[in-house]
């Protein structure tokens, strides 16, 4: 079997923020259980235990919410300690954890230093984006809590990237926000996505503004490898893998939907993050293994309906770099066909512009050594 990524909720779709644009608040109102509690530790051990199972060669295990950390510390030194007890083949494992930032306690960051867990901190561009988009319980912006918690993970030595989602204010101010960021070096920009109704909100995305976002972080990715401050922007980074005839390893620019095993604090399986629907549902660690939901029929159907794609794609210049998009960004669908990527524009618009420049650096990171370890 191949090596395993697993994404885990361990608190379901609990949260102690209010961010607007919440999209796994609109997935999991979408089904007849909108939250599942907390992952409970025979759950846990099912889980574990059917990873070691399937996997072979890796494993990689990433925690995202709602709000993770409010499992809390003793949860995770379980999960670490279960690990160590099924990994009787001695597979390589790795860690992430997703979260808000808002509550990183020094003995959580000592332990996600400790057992190399890569913690991602959401953080939406600059402070007045982000306290207007990125809510407490009591509707006060959480700016400055945040940062608090990012300056723990550094003083403990943690690893940790920052996402922003890119939703319509934030691509309106894609060069301050860039700007405001770049300092943490590893950076994830994710465009927002609308709910499955579709309903426009003063947050949602634009094609037009998402284009010229791409544009301006592109601008600041090159000026800052060239300057010899390189910072890494994941989306842009695949860009350049592809350029350089390398396979990406963001999914979302993978061309078609893998299945890295999304599980439920109750123990569900799902195939993707954007996709934990009671429709899609292949299973429970409780009862089943990883091998035969994988090989289900919804398994099965999830992973060839992503391949279709609009006839107008074919024919498509930029179809080797695009590659359909996301699936999500499809919705919604029509007669088992998806619609045509919402960011088709952008991505055009952005390729005419910078796809030339984009081969040159590529060309130039190929070319420049490594940087010493």
């Amino acid at each position: 079997m191949p090596p395993l990524s697993m994404m885990i909720k361990p608190v379901s779709a609990a949260c102690n923020m209010r961010c607007r644009y919440c999209f796994y608040a609109d997935v999991s109102a979408n089904r007849a259980v909108k939250s599942y509690g907390v992952m409970d530790r025979a759950t846990m051990q099912a889980l574990v235990r059917r990873a070691f199972a399937y996997a072979d060669g890796a494993v990689s295990f990433a925690f995202q919410g709602g709000e993770p950390t409010l499992a809390g510390l003793p949860f995770y030194q379980e999960f670490v300690k279960l690990t160590r007890q099924y990994n009787t083949r001695n597979l390589n494992v790795s860690y992430a954890i997703q979260t808000n930032g808002y509550n990183l306690t020094d003995e959580m960051c000592a332990f996600l230093a400790e057992n190399r867990f890569l913690t991602g901190v959401s953080v939406d561009g600059t402070r007045e984006i982000h306290d207007a988009l990125r809510l407490d319980a009591q509707g006060e912006g959480t700016w400055d809590r945040v940062m608090e918690g990012i300056a723990r993970l550094k003083r403990h030595g943690a690893e940790y990237n920052v996402l922003c989602v890119v939703t319509e204010p934030v691509a309106r101010q894609g060069k301050a926000c860039w700007d405001s960021l770049c300092g943490h070096r590893y950076l994830q920009f994710i465009p927002c996505i609308d709910d499955f109704g579709g309903g426009k909100q003063p947050y949602s995305l634009t094609a037009e503004s998402y284009g010229q976002f791409l544009i301006d972080t592109f601008d600041r990715y090159e000026a800052a490898f060239r300057a010899g401050r390189p910072v890494s922007e994941r989306r842009l980074d695949n860009y350049m893998m592809i350029l350089l005839g390398r396979q990406p390893e963001h999914c979302g620019m993978a061309g078609q939907c893998g299945l890295y095993f999304l599980a439920e604090a109750d123990g569900g399986i799902y195939p993707c993050d954007f996709y934990v629907l009671d429709e899609w549902r292949l299973g429970n660690v409780n009862e089943t293994g990883l091998r035969r939901m994988e090989a289900c029929e919804r398994a099965r159907l999830f992973r060839e309906t992503s391949l279709k794609r609009p006839e107008r794609c074919a024919a498509c210049r930029y179809l080797a770099l695009c590659r359909g998009g996301c699936r999500r960004d499809r919705e919604p669908w029509t007669d088992s066909l998806p619609g045509e990527n919402r960011f088709c524009g952008s991505y055009r618009r952005f390729f005419d512009e910078r796809l030339a420049r984009m081969r040159a650096l590529a060309a130039e990171i190929a070319a420049r050594p490594p940087a010493p370890v």
